[in-house]
């Protein structure tokens, strides 16, 4: 089994949910919290490519942080989003799993166990 890598936020249930079933499985976890690691932008690319959506989809836009950076406007760039989630790491979903080949956002956390 190859290692995965979560983007875990030790505060959001939905993140530990989904760290506990990984480790209930004895996947190989490699933890990163993103919150005081952020990925980079190559990083927040490949993860974009490999769930096949674009950045605002990976975003939280509920968070009070989007709305105070304007983040909903239309001629932003996918550059300028992936910018933003990088200086504000509280705006990326959470939490993404990773593999080689393969991602996906632990919301349900059961979805993280097809990467397995």
């Amino acid at each position: 089994m190859s290692t995965l890598t979560i983007y875990h936020n030790p505060r959001c249930s939905k993140s530990r949910q989904t760290l506990q079933l990984l480790t209930d499985a004895n996947a190989d976890v490699e933890i990163v919290e993103y919150l005081k690691t952020p990925p980079t932008a190559e990083k927040i690319t490949n993860i974009l490519a490999l769930l096949n959506i674009a950045p605002r989809a990976l975003m939280r836009t509920k968070e009070a942080e989007y709305k105070e950076q304007n983040l909903s406007n239309e001629e932003l760039t996918d550059t300028q989003l992936i910018a933003a989630m990088i200086a504000t790491p509280k705006l990326i979903e959470r939490p993404i799993v990773v593999t080689k080949n393969q991602a996906c956002i632990g919301r349900p956390p059961e979805n993280a166990l097809a990467l397995l």
